[in-house]
């Protein structure tokens, strides 16, 4: 392979051993090497359709394309950092192959339009394997909340001991923040699916170029409108990775009611050992790796957002040198992503759940103080007045170090005299539960009923 640049026919003198390995970006943007042959097909294609190519010379392009393909596959295409970055490799391999038409493949486009349609379709690609791992852990809770829909835990603000919950309901919150995020993923693809290549370096092209012929190859649905932002617009990595980070913080929230249900103190959920290590001193340790690592690895993907917010933030128009750092922060940020998501989706299912320990939790705490408050109010108690009632009773029960339903029925009438025996029926952890009845609300019929709708939604969506 000849390693003489390009563009190198402006320059006298050869380019700096150290500026020449400091600028060159191929050792990672190889990557990209089959959305760059792809774009480059598309691209032989157009041109040979506009008569800018003849038809032979094309097809022994295209012939060349995929032969360097296949050897990039197979381990035995040489990679050189003298020839900078995946575009000129592959072009630079493609001329060696097959002489003079090799030269001719870059008419009418510039490195700038071709490096970000390989990011777009590049990106595109990813998002879809995303949106799935994100459906895949969406699967794996709705069976969760089925089977749990019953089990009884407490719910918590501020950490501490809220209102009885279902298990089943707590799994389906997780849900609908995923829900959330694979339609986001969904509506930046519709940003990302725009095509820059004909803008060429910055003001289009002299050549009659053909640009809806290549974006309806390429499958993107319409070319960009302005070469200049087309060249320079990298908000379609920033949506990504703001995307990005929220699945992130989402799953770090997980991962961290996962490492405190899971801990001896909470005792709510074991996990699988397939997804724990032990302690190098302590045998009877058993950590929570995945969840915890997970939990660290969101503010790596936080931080490569605000690489990318940075990196743009004072560039002029059109493409500066500046943009080959968006590629490793952005890469970096799928392959974290998609490794999250896939482990959690794996990890789901394998989670046990403690039934006692939960339903002993939910019985701590006092978790059915507002159930009693409400009691109160429906028999006809001013809402702040029957606050006030139930606070004292639960006074009493700190005392007493008893919870609400071990009170005699006249010790609750002490407190007010519209208390009647009925009131135990909405002291249970199952009525308290049963009690919240509507959509949203955490009975088990409604989370079954909530199940099935989101299955649903699933089988209709894309």
């Amino acid at each position: 392979m000849s390693n003489k640049k390009l563009w190198s026919g402006r320059f006298n003198q050869p380019t700096d051993a150290f500026v020449e390995a400091f600028t060159a970006s191929v050792e990672f943007d190889q990557r990209l090497y089959q959305y760059d042959i792809q774009g480059s097909i598309a691209h032989a294609k157009m041109l040979a359709q506009q008569a800018i190519l003849t038809q032979p010379e094309c097809d022994v392009i295209i012939l060349g394309l995929e032969q360097i393909q296949q050897r990039i596959e197979q381990g035995g295409f040489e990679w050189s950092v003298e020839l900078e970055d995946v575009h000129m490799n592959i072009e630079s391999a493609l001329t060696n192959a097959i002489g003079d038409a090799g030269k001719k493949l870059h008419t009418g486009r510039s490195r700038n339009d071709q490096v970000a349609t390989d990011i777009r379709l590049y990106l595109r690609d990813e998002i879809e394997v995303i949106r799935s791992e994100i459906l895949r852990l969406q699967l794996a809770l709705l069976d969760m909340a089925e089977s749990e829909a019953e089990t009884i835990l407490p719910g918590f603000t501020h950490l501490q001991t809220a209102q009885p919950i279902t298990f089943g309901h707590h799994m389906m919150a997780w849900f609908e923040m995923l829900q959330r995020d694979r339609e986001r993923l969904a509506d930046c693809n519709k940003r990302v699916n725009i095509m820059p290549l004909g803008a060429a370096a910055l003001a289009g092209t002299t050549y009659p170029i053909d640009r809806n012929y290549t974006a309806q190859l390429l499958g993107f649905e319409r070319p960009s409108e302005n070469s200049l932002d087309s060249v320079s617009d990298r908000d379609f990595a920033i949506e990504f990775s703001a995307a990005a980070a929220l699945i992130m913080m989402h799953l770090s929230r997980f991962s961290e009611e996962l490492i405190i249900w899971s801990s001896a103190q909470f005792g709510f959920v074991e996990l699988s050992d397939s997804f724990c290590t032990g302690s190098s001193i302590m045998p009877q340790k058993k950590n929570p790796d995945v969840p915890e690592l997970i939990r660290g690895k969101s503010g790596r993907i936080f931080g490569h957002l605000m690489s990318l917010l940075t990196l743009m933030k004072g560039q002029p128009l059109a493409y500066n040198k500046d943009n080959q750092e968006d590629k490793e922060p952005l890469f970096d940020t799928v392959d974290n992503l998609k490794g999250s998501l896939k482990v959690f989706a794996d990890m789901i299912p394998a989670i046990s759940c403690q039934h006692d320990a939960m339903r002993k939790a939910a019985m701590q705490g006092f978790a059915t103080a507002t159930d009693l408050a409400d009691y109160l109010v429906r028999q006809g108690l001013p809402f702040r007045d029957a606050h006030e009632v139930v606070g004292k009773a639960v006074a009493r029960c700190v005392e007493k170090r008893c919870d609400l339903a071990d009170l005699e029925l006249v010790e609750l009438q002490a407190f007010s005299n519209i208390i009647n025996a009925d009131v135990f029926e909405c002291l249970t952890l199952e009525g308290s539960v049963a009690a919240r009845d509507h959509i949203g609300g955490t009975a088990p019929r409604q989370v079954l009923a909530a199940v099935a709708r989101a299955r649903a939604n699933l089988n209709g969506s894309v």
